[in-house]
């Protein structure tokens, strides 16, 4: 199981989004530029992942995104 998982991700871009608005100290741009990027990797990564799964069949991935139970 991974330690992060999705919800952790919207956190930090949520935190980034807040210290960016902050008039007395706000995020310098380009950190938050990175951070924004690096979630986009991860985000990518979990595309990826979700993929493999539907090509291949498995039905467990890491962990990352909350598995949910399909409505039938």
């Amino acid at each position: 199981m991974p330690k992060n998982k999705i919800e952790d991700l919207r956190n930090h871009l949520f935190a980034t989004l807040e210290a960016l608005q902050d008039k007395d100290d706000p995020m310098d741009v380009n950190r938050a530029k990175v951070i924004a990027d690096v979630a986009q990797v991860i985000v990518n990564s979990a595309k990826t992942e979700i993929d493999f799964l539907r090509v291949t069949g498995r039905a467990e991935g890491t962990g990352f995104i909350p598995e949910q139970k399909r409505l039938e």
